[in-house]
């Protein structure tokens, strides 16, 4: 016959076990990448905007044991009577997740020399709207901000507008986007 102590100690060893076993099969990881997972992938898109017409290319694709969500864009614009020659821009970006925040990080590289560092500032309830504010940008005068809004339109498509805003100034947009993506 058990003796009260050793019912009180398998009690305690049991109760013990109980959330890891019981309760921690039901718990699920949040996904943090949920919101981005749409844009893994190949795509090809269309934009219009103050430098002109253009067309691009983007790729998103998760790297570093899928710690990060890498984002290589290439635009080429068309030449126009401001720019005769056209233009070719070129940007590399690292998504991230900010574990102290819980928010998610893009820092964004251009071919000009702008570094962008944006948090994801909004996502709407239905996850089809994304928008990221720069928190800080390097190599352009203080002050500047930045705005990226990605609109998702369909299982394959989606829109992006870059917004710029001058010191104490209203965000305008500079390009709109429309991305598909390729087969």
């Amino acid at each position: 016959m058990l003796t009260v102590r050793q019912i009180a100690g398998i009690f305690v060893f049991i109760s013990m076990l109980l959330p890891r076993t019981v309760f921690g099969q039901d718990e699920k990881k949040e996904d943090v990448w949920e919101p981005l997972r749409f844009f893994v992938g190949s795509w090809e898109g269309e934009g219009e905007g103050r430098p002109g017409a253009s067309k691009a290319k983007r790729e998103y694709r998760f790297v570093l044991q899928g710690k990060f969500l890498e984002a290589k864009n290439k635009s080429v614009y068309e030449p126009q009577e401001d720019n005769p020659k056209g233009e070719v821009h070129e940007d590399w970006g690292l998504f991230s997740y900010d574990q102290n925040r819980k928010k998610i990080v893009f820092r964004q590289f251009h071919a000009e020399g702008f570094v962008n560092q944006y948090v994801l500032d909004s996502l709407s309830a239905d996850g089809k709207t994304l928008v990221f504010v720069t928190e800080s940008i390097e190599n352009i005068p203080s002050g500047w901000r930045a705005r990226e809004t990605y609109k998702i339109v369909s299982d394959d498509e989606f829109t992006e507008t870059f917004e710029l805003a001058p010191p104490e100034r209203d965000f305008e947009v500079y390009i709109e986007n429309q991305f598909k993506r390729k087969r």
